[in-house]
C-alpha cells in the first residue's frame, strides 16, 4: 500500500480546501463543498472564505444568509458552523446523539434528573414562531425548571432542539446577539428523519470529509464530525475508495479521482480564520501543525501558513493586521507574509487599510 508523507498529504488536503490556489467557485457551493465552516465567531468564516476564494464579496456570503441558502447551527463537534441549509436539514438528526452526549458532559450534574424530552418540548415551542436569545428563553422557562439557570436551559436546548441563529447574526458589518428560531421554521422544510438499517448520513459525510480533507482515517472523520460509528460507513463505501498508509501506518482511505498533487507543490501564505477547520478537521493535525503548537488551535488563535503549514499566528489591532510569527521566517517568507497581510488588512477594513506588522521571529 502506497505510504503518503506528511507533506504529501498537507498539499493534497490544501488542494481540496481551495488554499494552493484561490476556487473561482459560487460561494454556495465553496461552504457545500467545505462541509461547512466553523463559525463560532460570527465573522470568521469571511476571511476564511476570502483566502480560499477568487474575487470573494462578503456580501454574496450575507445574503445566502438573509436569503436562508445557509444557516448558522450547533452541529459538527457541538460547536457552530455555517452549512448549507440542505446540509443543515440531511446532517442534524445524524448528530442528535452526539450533540446530547456532548452537552450531558457539561450539564449532567445541574441537570439530574430533569425530563430532557420535556424540556426539549417547552423549548421548541418558545421557539417555534419567534427568534429569542437563548438566556431569553430560559427565563421563559425558569418557571417550571428554577434548579437550572436561564443560560443554562438555553444552551442545553441547542443540543437537544434543532435551532438556527437568524440574522444579522453573521452577516457582515453588523454586530447583533445570537438569537434563535427552530431550524424547520425558519427553512420551511422538515428536518431529514434517520432511516432504519444502514447509515447513509454517516456514508455521505464519510464522503464528503474525504473530498474536502482526504486522504483521511476514519479517526480523522470522527474528529471533525463529533460522531460515532462512521467506520461501518466507510466499511460501507469503501468499493468507491482507494486505500494509502501514512508514515505511523494507519490506513488512509480517499475518493480515487481527487487531487493529489506531488508533495513539492508550492504552496502561498494564506491567512485561516479562528477555529479553521483546516486544523480542526483531523485527530492528526501534523499535516498542517507542530505538536508544540497545537493548543493554539483550540484556543482561538488565527493562523498564518507558511509552506502549507501553521507558522504564525495573527490578530488585528487598530486596523493593523500583527503577524506573529512561531517558527523563523525567512526573507522571502517575511515578504510573502507581509504582501498577503495587507491585503487581508484591505479586506478587512474595506479598502481603507492595507497595514501589517510582523514581529520578530522567535530564536
Amino acid at each position: 500500500m502506497t505510504v503518503l508523507g506528511t507533506r504529501a498529504l498537507g498539499r493534497a488536503a490544501l488542494a481540496r480546501q481551495f488554499l494552493l490556489a484561490r476556487a473561482d467557485v459560487p460561494v454556495l457551493d465553496a461552504v457545500a463543498h467545505l462541509g461547512g465552516l466553523q463559525a463560532q465567531e460570527p465573522h470568521e468564516p469571511y476571511t476564511g472564505l476570502w483566502s480560499r476564494l477568487a474575487g470573494f464579496d462578503p456580501g454574496e456570503l450575507s445574503a445566502l444568509l438573509t436569503g436562508r441558502r445557509v444557516v448558522r447551527t450547533h452541529l459538527m463537534r457541538r460547536t457552530v458552523h455555517l452549512v448549507t441549509a440542505d446540509d443543515a436539514l440531511a446532517w442534524r438528526t445524524r448528530h442528535d446523539a452526539m450533540l446530547r452526549r456532548r452537552m450531558l458532559g457539561v450539564y449532567r450534574r445541574s441537570l439530574g434528573d430533569t425530563d430532557l424530552d420535556a424540556l426539549a418540548a417547552a423549548g421548541a415551542a418558545v421557539l417555534g414562531d419567534e427568534p429569542r436569545t437563548l438566556p431569553e428563553v430560559g427565563r421563559l422557562l425558569l418557571a417550571r425548571w428554577p434548579d437550572l439557570a436561564p443560560r443554562e436551559i438555553g444552551d442545553v436546548l441547542t443540543s437537544l432542539v434543532p435551532l438556527v441563529q437568524v440574522p444579522p447574526r453573521g452577516v457582515w458589518g453588523e454586530t447583533a446577539p445570537a438569537r434563535c428560531l427552530l431550524l424547520e421554521t425558519w427553512l420551511g422544510r422538515p428536518v431529514g428523519a434517520l432511516v432504519d438499517g444502514g447509515d447513509p448520513v454517516g456514508e455521505a459525510l464519510v464522503l464528503r470529509h474525504l473530498a474536502a480533507f482526504g486522504p483521511a482515517a476514519t479517526t480523522d472523520v470522527r474528529a471533525w464530525s463529533g460522531l460515532a460509528g462512521l467506520p461501518a460507513a466507510a466499511d460501507a463505501v469503501r468499493d468507491r475508495l482507494v486505500a494509502f498508509r501514512d508514515e505511523r501506518g494507519r490506513e488512509l482511505l480517499d475518493l480515487p479521482d481527487a487531487p493529489r498533487p506531488g508533495e513539492d507543490t508550492p504552496a502561498p501564505v494564506r491567512f485561516l480564520p479562528a477555529f479553521d477547520n483546516l486544523v480542526l478537521g483531523y485527530d492528526d493535525r501534523s499535516r498542517f501543525i507542530d505538536d508544540a503548537h497545537r493548543r493554539l488551535s483550540v484556543a482561538g488563535a488565527r493562523f498564518v501558513l507558511v509552506d502549507g503549514r501553521v507558522a504564525a499566528t495573527w490578530t488585528v489591532a487598530d486596523g493593523t493586521v500583527v503577524v506573529t510569527p512561531l517558527v523563523r521566517f525567512s526573507r522571502a517568507d517575511r515578504t510573502a507574509v507581509g504582501e498577503e497581510g495587507r491585503a487581508l488588512a484591505g479586506f478587512l477594513s474595506g479598502g481603507a487599510s492595507h497595514r501589517v506588522t510582523i514581529t520578530a521571529s522567535p530564536r
